[in-house]
């Protein structure tokens, strides 16, 4: 296949070609959502939805994942309910050496952990009682009570599962109350179909150099559609097969000292049809209801594209009551 023809393939089954039928369909051809809690313009598993359906219901993805329970919270990601056998292959071949030492080290606090949800839960981690035999001592990531360690290492195994949550925090139960029954499948056999899907996500994945397209990806126009990206979005996430099929070098500055950055704090890559034709820095004002345009950058060669539909879009389904753009840097 040619270039032009990877590149098509690649757009149309990210679904960015304006074909995205609902927030819940998505998620499952897309595969998954991945969380994180930098919002400066919107959390990436909204923005990832934005990207593909425009303005849409925001209280959505609460409803299928704490109500209709038709989307799953595991370590950090968001999946089809549908994939729980699939996961808990995964859960089932247990976590790394360090994780596993540190349950071996602490089997009472894990106890008592597993208890306090048996009998008080769903809780929030800072609604578990301590243990006696847990001292507390600093940690840089997990904090004093190492509460949020334990937890997560027992969610990656299959023991506790997020069941909600009250603003940002999350609220933890047992695995058992929350996961309904499934088949089991061998993780041999769900490691393949794990990377089957997701190389009919991605439509074309970079193999020893190589472009090579999913048997069933399809080829055809891409509408004339401009939109912004996540960072965490799936066309751009693999940085080497971003740039083998678009030249586009990228990465998320945020952790670059100001002074050396080449663009800003959270820049967006915009997609023209089927081509990554510049960056935008957005930023959502929430106090002020603003939607401000710190720069836009267009990559060498690429034709400047009319911005105020999607900025017009992304403020509309950010709540923001206006659009305010900054010079160009």
């Amino acid at each position: 296949m040619s270039l032009a023809e990877a590149r098509r393939i690649a757009v149309r089954s990210q679904l960015l070609d304006g074909s995205a039928p609902g927030v819940l369909e998505t998620v499952r051809r897309l595969g998954f959502l991945q969380l994180d809690p930098i919002s400066a313009v919107a959390p990436p598993q909204e923005l990832v939805l934005w990207s593909r359906l425009g303005p849409h219901d925001r209280g959505e993805l609460d409803r299928l994942l704490w109500e209709e329970r038709s989307l799953v919270e595991w370590r950090a990601f968001l999946w089809p309910a549908e994939d729980l056998p699939l996961l808990r292959a995964r859960m089932r071949r247990g976590v790394n050496k360090d994780a596993h030492d540190f349950l071996a080290a602490n089997r009472a606090f894990r106890r008592h952990v597993l208890r306090q949800l048996e009998t008080r839960g769903p809780l929030l981690s800072r609604e578990i009682e301590d243990h006696g035999s847990m001292r507390r001592e600093h940690h840089e990531w997990w904090g004093a009570r190492k509460m949020g360690l334990m937890l997560e290492i027992l969610a990656a195994r299959g023991e506790v599962a997020v069941v909600g949550r009250r603003g940002r925090q999350r609220l933890w139960d047992l695995a058992e109350r929350w996961y309904p029954k499934t088949e089991t499948i061998p993780w041999p056999k769900a490691q393949k179909l794990i990377a089957e899907r997701r190389f009919r996500a991605l439509g074309v994945k970079l193999e020893r150099g190589r472009l090579v397209a999913h048997p069933e990806a399809s080829d055809g126009p891409v509408p004339d559609r401009v939109t912004f990206l996540s960072p965490f979005d799936r066309l751009i996430h693999d940085r080497a097969r971003a740039e083998a099929l678009w030249g586009f070098h990228y990465r998320l500055e945020m952790y670059v000292p100001k002074a050396k950055r080449r663009y800003g704090y959270y820049v967006l890559p915009i997609l023209h049809r089927d081509r990554l034709v510049g960056r935008i820095e957005p930023v959502h004002d929430r106090k002020a209801g603003a939607l401000r345009v710190n720069g836009v950058w267009w990559e060498d060669g690429a034709k400047p594209v009319p911005l105020e539909r999607p900025l017009a879009s992304l403020a509309r389904f950010l709540g923001a009551t206006r659009v305010e753009r900054s010079p160009h840097p």
